[in-house]
């Protein structure tokens, strides 16, 4: 037995009759020899980690726009902390904790600069739908590795695809991204909008203190624990705190998201971003190659949507800025 053998066969000794077995995948749609120390899903999560995307999400804006403090969330920190909660709660129900994480690692890395005021920026621009989880499976499916993409298995992009909105993933492994994602950035949210002064642990409305906890990390402890204890076919909370965490949902858009001090720089960002989508429509040959070959293959707008999506924050900036921005006159 190599070592992947071992492990597909361990995994069928201990995971659920409701897990997705990495030797049950679907598999990808270019197909390859299989690797000696790993399974599909464990080579799935490198490539993952190794890829530019996945690299920049340290720069991308998570919820508040170049903020000056080291502590708050960035793309990348939320990404971790979506996997760490996606793959307590996989272990607890003996699922593939593997296709868990790379699903959750995947999940955001077709984000826009600034957040979801950039995504917002790019859909107003284009005439397709442009969201930034479609955005993700092009990413790992065609944007990577210069126009080859990192071609991931069926369940790994089938989790991407749906973690977000609409229909629920095929696999459990991927129904607990979909919490997961929830659960980390209402909580960790909340945890930055405190941390800047925005609102206060006190406007936390109290009956929600009082069924899923008073900090942070007794909020997550709570929605994990119920989703454990609730699941088994499926992956659910009780009505009790599905209510609840609902109403959290709720309390972070109506004062936090809808916040003007928090979010009053974001009408800046649509003139940068049309400024940027308006520059590369007419001067395409100022993109990378590949982008120049996505204008032969599937137009102008595709190429620049793609291209404008992929920047982080600071370099969208100084790139407009290069543009726009007249430069001092050197005597």
């Amino acid at each position: 037995m190599t070592v992947r053998e071992q492990t597909e066969h361990n995994e069928k000794l201990f995971l659920s009759q409701n897990a997705m077995l990495s030797e049950n995948s679907m598999g990808r749609k270019v197909d390859e020899k299989k690797c000696d120390l790993r399974t599909d899903f464990q080579r799935d999560r490198d490539r993952i980690i190794h890829s530019r995307a996945f690299r920049r999400l340290k720069h991308k804006t998570q919820v508040f726009l170049s903020p000056e403090s080291d502590h708050y969330r960035t793309r990348l920190t939320h990404t971790l902390e979506v996997s760490q909660i996606a793959r307590t709660i996989a272990r607890a129900l003996r699922l593939n904790e593997d296709l868990t994480e790379a699903i959750a690692l995947g999940h955001d890395l077709g984000h826009t600069p600034f957040g979801h005021a950039g995504e917002r920026a790019i859909d107003n621009l284009v005439d397709f739908k442009f969201t930034h989880y479609e955005q993700s499976v092009r990413v790992c499916e065609k944007l990577e590795k210069s126009g080859d993409g990192l071609n991931l298995t069926f369940e790994v992009i089938d989790g991407i695809a749906n973690h977000t909105s609409g229909e629920w993933a095929k696999t459990l492994e991927g129904k607990i991204v979909r919490y997961a994602d929830r659960i980390a950035y209402i909580n960790h949210d909340i945890d930055d909008a405190v941390r800047g002064g925005v609102i206060s642990e006190n406007d936390i409305p109290h009956d929600i203190i009082e069924a899923l906890g008073n900090t942070k990390s007794e909020r997550i402890s709570s929605l994990v624990n119920s989703i454990v204890n609730n699941s088994n076919t499926d992956i659910k909370m009780d009505c009790e705190t599905l209510e609840y965490y609902n109403k959290l949902h709720t309390f972070l858009f109506d004062a936090v998201y809808r916040n003007f001090n928090a979010k009053s720089e974001e009408s800046k960002v649509l003139g940068l971003m049309e400024g940027l989508f308006k520059y590369y429509l007419e001067n395409t040959s100022k993109m990378p190659d590949e982008y120049i070959k996505i204008c032969e293959t599937e137009g102008v707008q595709r190429a620049v949507a793609d291209y404008i999506a992929g920047m982080t924050d600071h370099y969208a900036t100084t790139v407009y800025s290069n543009i726009y921005i007249p430069k001092a006159w050197n005597i």
